[in-house]
């Protein structure tokens, strides 16, 4: 049986291994596409479906909470903040910003312990 590689790791929310899976999850349903108008709402679906797949599949305590923009590369701005109010001891979040010569997509997922 294998021993686990740190005290708490499967009760912490551990950043690079969640950006890993927002990049993999984000490359695999948009990867080299251009952006299309009428393809958003189901890559945006896609992404957040893929993530939450994956996270759930760590089999970790925690609640997920997974957004996704996707905003078509025009020269306008696009600002985001989120502030929480949680444990930071196991509570965590992690945002992803992707883009293409067409598109942005941002991703950002939030880990809550139960």
């Amino acid at each position: 049986m294998e021993e686990p590689s740190g005290p708490g790791e499967e009760t912490t929310f551990i950043v690079d291994e969640v950006s890993d899976i927002i990049k993999e999850a984000v490359e695999t349903v948009i990867g080299g596409n251009a952006y299309q108008h009428q393809k958003v709402k189901q890559w945006t679906s896609l992404v957040v479906e893929a993530c939450l797949t994956h996270l759930t599949n760590l089999k970790k305590p925690f609640k997920y909470i997974v957004t996704c923009v996707i905003m078509q590369k025009t020269g306008a701005g696009l600002h985001t903040a989120s502030s929480c109010y949680w444990d930071n001891t196991t509570d965590g979040s992690c945002t992803v910003r992707w883009e293409n010569k067409t598109m942005y997509c941002v991703v950002s997922v939030f880990g809550l312990a139960i």
